[in-house]
């Protein structure tokens, strides 16, 4: 199993800047890709963005293209998301999730409250 706890929420204005992190009981290498993925109240898990485990970033949703960043420590089990220029819209409960190699399994984080007010 691959514990993930999520920090760094928290209620910020449009246009403000807030970095996610998250701890992994695991290294991103010894994974097959970690990702951010967000929740609203109603609306689907939408994956935010994804990262491979030699570090290449695989994806971003449109709509954080420009404005979110991912990134790992790999030494410290670590998986960052900056958050630029937050926007109402961006509101959500953000998940931090990995995808183990063999089996191919799949771990959420609990999740941490982002809030952006206008």
């Amino acid at each position: 199993q691959v514990q993930l706890v999520e920090s760094g929420g928290g209620l910020v204005q449009a246009g403000g800047s807030l970095r996610l992190s998250c701890a992994a009981s695991q290294s991103l290498s010894s994974l097959n890709t970690m990702g951010w993925y967000r929740q609203t109240p109603g609306k689907q898990l939408e994956l935010v963005a994804r990262i491979l485990n030699d570090g290449t970033i695989n994806y971003y949703a449109d709509s954080v293209k420009g404005r979110f960043t991912i990134s790992g420590d790999d030494a410290d089990n670590m998986l960052f998301l900056q958050m630029n220029s937050l926007k109402p819209e961006d509101t959500a409960v953000y998940h931090c999730q990995a995808e183990t190699n063999w089996p191919r399994q799949i771990y959420f984080g609990r999740g941490t409250q982002v809030t952006v007010s206008s």
